[in-house]
């Protein structure tokens, strides 16, 4: 068998957890790969939206497996209220989760730090969501980090301790108060309900169920505009968020990925700084993000809104092999009676590109072609059959550009809100 793999295309907010929420019940297991509390994958049904910031988007289904895998970094605190928000709702069933020894923790002191990196940088913050991601995955190439099998060690207060001190002393540069008296009576609270859970060697655990004819979806977080290595630099996440890092964080090698489904919306978004080739700071920006609630699902804060970008969704399709593409959010552009689209860059020097340069921050100007748009409400259609012909007509020009099909087409947050072609 193979594993399947699902990850954003854009700056991330794709619509990813409402997917593998729909993909879930073809699964056996569905398995978190990167990223950390800075996700918000939005899950919509029966009524009752649910917010999932570490918890693979599989846990609501019956019979699925889920894990959080070694790529990914924890918060113990976040963690607790996430499982406490599950408990109120039926279906959420404890063993069905597990958790990879070798996660990294985040503690209270990374948030800390996270806070301090974003003032000192002033006008040149990158937009973190202070999580204490970036400070944790810095301990972990540092090799100074913390993961979840060390809180079963009887030493472990006295690593937590060392780690803590360290800390301190890097927040000594910064003129930064803070106190961590609360958040570390949180945490060891959070680390002692931890133990209650399932904590595996999920490269092992994940392999025995390849070999034993299981199907595996592999769940990304952020976007591939995003990923550490191959996003817009320096503003970023502190993760790859490609195909790539479903190998390195769950373990499983490269020839056992099989399709590669690529999440985007019908138009893009940002949260944070950055740069945004196709960013309108006009009415049209501010009906998209009214039209489609563009608000962070972990921070709040308002989306930055913009057209579709195909240079850039065409980049993130390349380095990731995507297979499929589903696209999300079709009915937020009813009523636009024209539809930009940005098929190229014109540079500075007046060069035309297709390419996304070395550095997105440099300078360039959108080439768009117009398409017509629609008028229709399209979140009642149950059927890719029933869909407006100025719809169908996106839709194929975007599959013709990037040279993939678009399997499902999206139309509101309910997973029966999902177009399957």
């Amino acid at each position: 068998m193979s594993v399947d793999v699902l990850l954003g295309l854009q700056w991330g907010d794709e619509g990813k957890g409402k997917i593998v929420d729909y993909l879930t019940p073809k699964y056996n297991v569905i398995a978190r790969f990167q990223g950390g509390p800075n996700a918000g994958h939005t899950l919509k049904f029966g009524n009752t939206k649910h917010v999932l910031h570490q918890i693979p988007s599989g846990i609501f289904h019956e019979g699925s497996k889920n894990v959080i895998g070694n790529g990914v970094v924890l918060d113990p605190i976040t963690f607790q209220k996430e499982i406490a928000a599950l408990e109120k709702f039926d279906g959420y069933n404890k063993s069905a989760l597990c958790l990879s020894r070798k996660v990294q923790l985040i503690l209270p002191t990374h948030r800390v730090l996270d806070a301090a990196y974003e003032q000192a940088k002033g006008k040149d913050k990158i937009g973190s969501t202070l999580k204490g991601i970036g400070p944790t995955y810095t301990d972990k190439i540092s090799r100074n980090g913390l993961r979840i099998g060390d809180v079963l060690a009887p030493n472990f207060k006295e690593r937590y301790e060392k780690l803590k001190e360290r800390h301190f002393a890097i927040l000594e540069r910064f003129e930064y108060e803070y106190d961590l008296t609360e958040d570390e009576a949180k945490f060891f609270e959070a680390i002692e309900f931890l133990k209650g859970f399932d904590l595996v060697d999920s490269e092992y655990y994940l392999n025995e169920k390849l070999s034993a004819g299981e199907n595996i979806l592999a769940e990304g977080a952020q976007g591939s505009l995003l990923d550490i290595d191959f996003g817009s630099y320096p503003f970023v996440t502190s993760s790859n968020t490609t195909t790539a890092a479903a190998c390195t964080g769950l373990g499983i090698a490269a020839n056992k990925i099989g399709d590669v489904f690529g999440v985007f919306k019908a138009y893009c978004t940002r949260v944070g700084s950055g740069p945004f080739p196709t960013e309108l700071h006009d009415k049209i920006g501010e009906q998209i993000r009214e039209n489609g609630g563009e608000f962070g699902a972990t921070t709040g804060r308002p989306r930055r809104c913009g057209w579709l970008d195909l240079p850039a969704l065409k980049y993130a399709t390349m380095i990731n092999g995507a297979t499929k593409l589903y696209m999300m959010k079709a009915d937020v552009l009813t009523g636009f009676d024209t539809i930009e689209v940005c098929t190229g860059y014109k540079k500075a020097d007046g060069t035309i590109t297709e390419q996304l340069p070395f550095d997105l921050s440099e300078e360039v100007t959108p080439i768009y072609e117009s398409l017509s748009g629609w008028s229709e409400d399209l979140t009642g259609i149950s059927s890719y059959d029933g869909l407006p012909e100025t719809v169908k007509s996106y839709v194929k020009f975007i599959e013709e550009k990037v040279g993939l099909p678009i399997e499902i087409v999206s139309v509101g947050p309910d997973r029966e809100q999902t177009l399957m072609r």
